[in-house]
């Protein structure tokens, strides 16, 4: 499960990390809940875009909206077996990008939330789908975040972890032209833990309303 992250790089670095160039403003986060935006990056015609997605994937064919809160994560192990995902696997792959993500360790009746960073906090790139809903006069764009089994560090504090790319996996996940299935999914695994660190935070975070620096204060 991947349910909060952050993004708060300056966006001149972020351009810089990404090869992109951005076309919009990007606020400091510390608190990205679902059906929120997102910061995306996909490849088209070579070339690759910007875009703010929302998060909580709605299949192009669904009758409402809602259904997005269901589809925030996608399984990596089950891609090509979900309607709402096998169709996407092939040609709208995307990127979406964070400086960190926050999960939840059970502890008795209570839940830990912990930080956790690759590359002591520097931005990174998420594994994701996206796809485009239309009805009426609205037409929006959502992505969901793959998820793949844990390595050593993320598995004691959950049996999922999100699916992050190193930059070499970064350009094979966004490339337009490989629509080999079993290829692609050998791309999603579990992110090296020695590159990775986690520690506990303040409750706060519980709250999407509070989306401030502290989340990210270590409590140990």
């Amino acid at each position: 499960m991947c349910g909060r992250i952050t993004l708060y790089t300056e966006e001149k670095q972020l351009e810089d990390r990404f090869q992109i160039t951005l076309e919009f403003p990007i606020s400091k986060r510390y608190n990205i809940a679902p059906t929120q935006s997102v910061l995306g990056i996909t490849k088209e015609n070579g070339e690759r875009k910007a875009n703010l997605f929302r998060w909580g994937l709605v299949p192009f064919w669904a009758k409402n909206i809602k259904i997005g809160t269901k589809m925030i994560n996608a399984r990596a192990e089950t891609l090509q077996e979900k309607p709402s995902f096998r169709h996407l696997i092939k040609r709208k792959r995307c990127l979406i990008v964070s400086n960190g993500f926050f999960e939840w360790k059970k502890d008795g009746n209570n839940k830990q939330p912990y930080f956790i960073q690759v590359h002591n906090g520097k931005p990174f790139a998420f594994a994701g789908l996206w796809d485009t809903w239309k009805q009426d006069d609205q037409t929006i764009t959502t992505c969901t975040i793959i998820t793949t089994t844990p390595n050593d560090l993320m598995s004691e504090l959950h049996h999922r972890m999100p699916v992050i790319l190193d930059r070499e996996k970064e350009e094979v996940w966004l490339d337009e032209t490989l629509t080999d299935v079993e290829y692609i999914k050998s791309l999603l695994t579990p992110f090296d833990e020695k590159t990775m660190n986690a520690y506990p935070v303040s409750t706060n975070v519980n709250n999407p309303r509070n989306d401030h620096v502290d989340n990210i204060s270590s409590i140990s």
